[in-house]
C-alpha cells in the first residue's frame, strides 16, 4: 500500500502542476456580484457574535445559512474558498481534474480509507456538490417516514432546491443504452423522467444544466438575506467551546483560523443562539472530537479534555461500496455523467458513465497505466452497481489532532454478507446488460467477459490486494473492484449522538445536520437529500424559535 502511494504522490505532483496552471486563466475565488455577504476570513474582525454559527458551508450548510438569514444574524464558516470561478468545477468535460488535482488548496482532499479505497473530501463552498457526478433523486416516502420528518414539509423543501440547482438532463447515446438495456434484462417498469425513487427504470434529474453547467449548493445562496449573513472562505475551524460552570456543556462559539493563520473568535449572542456543525461524514465527528466529545479513552489518548463521553461518535460510518464493470468500445464515445439509474428489488441500483478514462475517481497514478493500453480499449465507458444502504459498518477516530487533517476511517467494506450478496446480484445484471442488444453497438472490441472482468479489476480504483487470476468468483470481483461512489455517512448518527431534532446528547445549544446523522444513505443518491435536509431545519428551527409563521 505504501509503495502505491508514493507512486500516486509522485505522479499526482506533476498533474496537481498541470491543473495549477490551468488554473491561473480563472480565478477560483470569484465571488458573484449579488454574494456581497461572502469575503475572506482575513477581512473579518477578531471576535463577533451572531444568533447561529453554521461550521461547515457545504451540501447542507448552505441551504440551512440561506434559510436561517431571514430571520436571524447568521456566520457561515467555510473551511475551502470559492467554486465560482474554477472551470474545473463548473464544467461537466472537466469533471476528472478537481479530483486528481491532489496541490494543498484543492477543492478535492485526497483520502485514503483503512479499507484501501481511495477517496476525495470537499474543501469548497457548496461541498461535495462541486466535485460529484450530478446525479440528483429524492429519498424515498418509506426513507422520509423512517426518519421521522414532517413529509409536508419535506415535499416542500425539495422544489425549493431544484427551482436553483435540478435540471432535466439531455439523454446522451451511452445513457440511453443503459436505459434500453436495463429494460431489455427485466428492471422494470420504465417511469421515464422523474426525481421521485421508484423501482424500476428512471431518468433522474441532474445538477448540470444543458449547456454542461455545474450547478451547486453554494447556487443556494441566492435565497439568503444578504443582510443577515455573512459567509466567510478559507475559514478552518479548530473547535467549539463552551461555558464554564453549570453551562458547561452549552456551546458558546467557535475558535477558527483565516488563511494566514490569525486566530478569530466567532461567540453565539444569546442563550437561544446556537453552533451547527454541518461538515460532513468526515468533517462533523471529527470535530466533536476535538470540541471534546466523542469516546472518553480515545480523547484522552489524544491528549483531549472529555466534555462528554459519547461513544456513538465516530460509530457507524459507512459507505455504500460502488463496483463498475468497463465496457470498451472500438469507436470514440462522447462524455457523460450518470442520468439513468435502475431501483432494483435486490437491493442494488445500476448507473453509468461514459468517455472518462476511468470509474468514478480518476487518481493520478493510474494515468500512465492507461495511457500505454492500446487505443481500442480506452474508448467506452462504465456500468456500476451501488449496494444499497449498506449493512457494513466502519469506524472513525482521530490521527491527531490536527483539524486540517484527515482523520482515520474505515467503511468495512462487504463486512455484512447482503451486501456482498447485493452486489453480486447487481454485477449479474450489468453482465447481462453488456451481452445485450442495446449495448452491442458499444459492446464491439471482441472481448470476452472474462477479459472485461480482467480490464474492470486492473481499472478498480484501491489498494486492496488482488486475486487477478480468480476470473469466475463474482464474489471476489466484488472483493477487488470496491470503490467509492462517494455516498459515505455516519458518525454522528441520529439516535447515538444526535436527537430527531439534531440537537447533541449531553449538551446544549449544539447540533449537527448533514449526512453524518443518517443510518442509511437516502435514495440512489443522496445529494437531493442532504440539500433538503438543510432547508427544512432551517424552517424548523425558525418555527421553533418564532413560531408556525415564521417567514422563510
Amino acid at each position: 500500500m505504501r509503495q502505491n502511494m508514493g507512486e500516486m504522490a509522485r505522479d499526482g505532483k506533476i498533474l496537481s502542476i498541470f491543473y495549477a496552471l490551468c488554473l491561473l486563466c480563472v480565478c477560483s475565488s470569484a465571488i458573484p456580484e449579488e454574494y456581497k455577504f461572502m469575503k475572506e476570513a482575513s477581512s473579518a474582525a477578531a471576535e463577533e457574535s451572531y444568533d447561529y454559527i453554521i461550521v461547515g458551508g457545504g451540501t447542507a450548510g448552505c441551504p440551512l445559512a440561506a434559510t436561517l438569514s431571514h430571520n436571524f444574524s447568521v456566520l457561515l464558516l467555510e473551511r475551502g474558498g470559492s467554486p465560482y470561478g474554477n472551470l474545473n468545477i463548473s464544467r461537466i468535460e472537466n469533471f476528472q481534474h478537481t479530483l486528481a488535482d491532489s496541490s494543498p488548496g484543492s477543492p478535492s482532499q485526497m483520502f485514503l480509507s483503512e479499507d484501501g479505497v481511495f477517496n476525495s473530501r470537499a474543501r469548497v463552498l457548496g461541498g461535495g456538490s462541486c466535485l460529484n457526478a450530478g446525479f440528483y433523486s429524492r429519498a424515498s416516502p418509506q426513507y422520509v417516514k423512517k426518519m421521522g420528518w414532517d413529509g409536508e414539509l419535506v415535499n416542500r423543501s425539495y422544489p425549493w432546491v431544484e427551482k436553483i440547482v435540478a435540471h432535466e438532463p439531455a439523454l446522451k447515446p451511452w445513457q440511453a443504452a443503459v436505459r434500453d438495456a436495463l429494460l431489455e434484462v427485466g428492471v422494470k417498469p420504465y417511469n421515464g423522467f422523474t426525481y421521485d425513487h421508484m423501482h424500476g427504470t428512471k431518468l433522474g434529474g441532474t445538477i448540470f444544466d444543458k449547456k454542461g453547467k455545474r450547478h451547486t449548493a453554494a447556487d443556494l445562496l441566492r435565497y439568503a438575506n444578504g443582510n443577515g449573513l455573512t459567509v466567510l472562505l478559507h475559514a478552518t475551524v479548530s473547535r467549539v467551546f463552551f461555558g464554564k460552570g453549570k453551562s458547561s456543556r452549552s456551546a458558546r462559539g467557535v475558535i477558527y483560523r483565516d488563511a494566514k493563520g490569525q486566530k478569530h473568535v466567532a461567540y453565539l449572542k444569546n442563550r437561544m443562539s446556537e453552533v451547527i456543525i454541518s461538515a460532513g461524514a468526515l468533517g462533523s465527528p471529527q470535530l466533536l472530537m476535538l470540541s471534546g466529545i466523542g469516546p472518553a479513552d480515545h480523547l484522552k489518548s489524544m491528549g483531549i479534555p472529555v466534555l462528554v463521553d459519547n461513544k456513538g461518535v465516530g460509530k457507524g460510518m459507512a459507505d455504500n461500496p460502488m463496483n463498475a464493470i468497463f465496457v470498451p468500445s472500438t469507436r470514440p464515445v462522447h462524455k457523460s455523467l450518470l442520468q439513468v439509474v435502475g431501483i432494483t428489488k435486490m437491493g442494488s441500483y445500476i448507473e453509468g458513465s461514459s468517455g472518462f478514462l476511468t470509474a468514478v475517481v480518476p487518481m493520478p497514478k493510474h494515468y500512465g497505466a492507461l495511457m500505454n493500453k492500446d487505443a481500442e480499449i480506452l474508448e467506452g465507458g462504465f456500468i456500476m452497481e451501488k449496494v444499497k444502504g449498506p449493512l457494513s459498518r466502519g469506524l472513525l477516530r482521530l490521527k491527531n489532532t490536527n483539524v486540517e487533517d484527515n482523520p482515520s476511517v474505515s467503511f468495512n467494506y462487504f463486512s455484512h454478507p447482503q451486501d456482498l450478496e447485493r452486489c453480486v446480484k447487481g454485477i449479474k445484471i450489468i453482465e447481462k446488460m453488456v451481452q445485450s442488444k442495446a449495448f452491442s453497438v458499444f459492446n464491439n472490441a471482441n472481448v470476452s467477459l472474462s477479459e472485461i472482468r480482467a480490464m474492470s479489476v486492473e481499472r478498480a480504483l484501491n489498494v486492496i490486494p488482488k486475486q487477478f487470476n480468480d476470473t469466475t468468483s463474482l464474489e471476489q470481483f466484488c472483493k477487488d473492484t470496491v470503490n467509492t461512489i462517494w455516498h459515505y455517512h455516519g458518525g454522528c448518527r441520529v439516535g447515538s449522538v444526535v436527537d430527531g431534532s439534531y440537537r447533541v446528547f449531553g449538551t446544549k445549544a449544539l447540533r449537527v445536520i448533514d449526512g453524518s446523522t443518517f443510518v442509511s444513505s437516502p435514495g440512489t443518491n443522496p445529494q437531493a437529500t442532504v440539500m433538503m435536509l438543510g432547508r427544512y431545519m432551517g424552517v424548523m428551527i425558525a418555527r421553533e424559535r418564532l413560531g408556525t409563521g415564521a417567514g422563510v
